[in-house]
């Protein structure tokens, strides 16, 4: 989808939203080491997901290094300038994963990125890879990342083609992940927040197993830790292949007029 979709223009004041979020990571079923690694930091508003790649602990080394180079990201400044910072900071962990790479002397040690910044009333996504940012607004849930990878390459040429003689490569082949190459390019989209509006960051694990619409129902009631048990414990029961990741994040417009507010009962003296 395209940012501008969901552009209201209509920008408020910053610390007029409260933002709740949960979080949750598994093994899985089959794997014994979990290579993903998430960030969950309402209160700096920054969270994220990577799903890391290398084989063993050269995998959990990479998520956890891509996810601690946003740990201490400056909470103040305008969107731009965070969303601009987060992208040098994850720039410079790809130089390190190659370095490592080179120091070990390994093809790739590497791992996706899926991050959410929020700022003054915007929000903004940065990703390399395959691990999702989705957004459930209004009875509607968006994609608001495009997967870096191989399949998403051919869906985009052929589009939904049910054609058998298309050579469709595996799913998880992905084109880009810190890491992957010397030179990086990240993808960033951004819009307005709404009122009541919930995220979801999770790795690939999850959405290998559950559908769009399941997501939609764990998301819509805008309960956090309910959803991010929920989606992953329905990963879980539907094989739980991979590593399985969920940031669930829900903002509330403090300062909307369609609000609830109770006001004490003034006694009688």
């Amino acid at each position: 989808m395209k940012a501008e979709e969901l552009d209201r223009g209509d920008t408020r004041e910053a610390g007029a939203f409260h933002w709740a979020s949960a979080s949750r990571s598994h093994a899985g079923r089959v794997r014994e080491v979990n290579e993903d690694a998430c960030l969950d930091q309402s209160k700096r508003g920054v969270w994220a997901v990577a799903d890391g790649m290398g084989g063993h602990s050269l995998g959990e080394f990479a998520s956890r290094l891509a996810i601690r180079s946003l740990m201490d990201l400056p909470c103040d400044g305008a969107l731009e300038q965070r969303a601009a910072a987060a992208e040098t900071r994850l720039l410079e962990a790809n130089r390190r994963l190659r370095a490592e790479a080179a120091r070990r002397d390994v093809p790739v040690i590497g791992t996706t990125i899926a991050a959410l910044l929020v700022a003054q009333g915007r929000f903004a996504c940065v990703w390399a890879g395959d691990s999702r940012v989705y957004l459930y607004r209004e009875g509607r849930l968006w994609q608001l990342t495009r997967d870096h990878s191989q399949l998403e390459a051919v869906r985009s040429v052929h589009g939904a083609s049910s054609d058998d003689t298309l050579d469709r490569p595996a799913a998880n082949v992905i084109t880009r992940a810190l890491g992957g190459a010397d030179s990086l390019e990240l993808d960033a989209v951004g819009a307005d927040v709404v009122d009541g509006d919930v995220f979801l960051l999770c790795s690939d694990g999850l959405t290998n197993e559950v559908g769009e619409v399941a997501i939609m129902q764990a998301l819509m009631p805008g309960n956090c830790r309910l959803a991010a048990d929920s989606l992953v414990d329905l990963a879980l029961e539907r094989g739980g292949h991979d590593n399985i990741t969920a940031v669930v994040v829900r903002a509330q417009d403090l300062s909307s007029p369609d609000r609830t507010v109770l006001h004490p009962v003034l006694q009688a003296e």
